[in-house]
């Protein structure tokens, strides 16, 4: 069986949604001293929805591919459904990942919850406990 599965090298081959946002809504960074892995997303909101997202990732392929795959699972949905992205939810839709490279999934959820927490920031809604601050229409982010 391969390490990794044809989705993962396809994002790590041909990534979607690389480089920065001129101006952006919210801007998330994440980032693993072991490993070295960084991820940093940038946002673009309209009425509460991710119209457009880029990622800049210095990191092995299972980093890449994990960014790359975020991005995708989360452009065009509500600020709410992406703030509800879990690393399962990455790792499922690449088709797996070995063991030791769970943690690039887990960086990818952290940037994009970093990009909307500052996206809630510049909207001057207030983020408590690292969640929105809405409890009464809980999402599931924890805030």
């Amino acid at each position: 069986m391969a390490l990794y599965s044809e989705t993962v090298m396809d994002h790590f081959r041909h990534p979607r949604n690389v480089g920065v946002i001129e101006n952006p809504d919210g801007v998330g960074e994440a980032g693993n001293p072991v490993c070295g892995d960084i991820m940093k997303i940038y946002l673009k909101v309209e009425d509460e929805v991710i119209t457009d997202v880029k990622f800049e990732t210095f990191g092995c392929g299972s980093a890449i591919a994990s960014s790359s795959m975020a991005t995708e699972l989360i452009r065009g949905k509500p600020i709410r459904e992406a703030l509800a992205l879990t690393n399962k939810a990455v790792t499922e839709a690449l088709g797996g990942l070995p063991a030791h490279k769970l943690h690039c999934s887990v960086l990818a959820e952290e940037a994009i919850r970093k990009a909307i927490e500052d996206y809630y920031r510049r909207q001057g809604i207030p983020v408590e406990g690292g969640g929105c601050g809405d409890c009464a229409g809980c999402c599931g982010c924890g805030g």
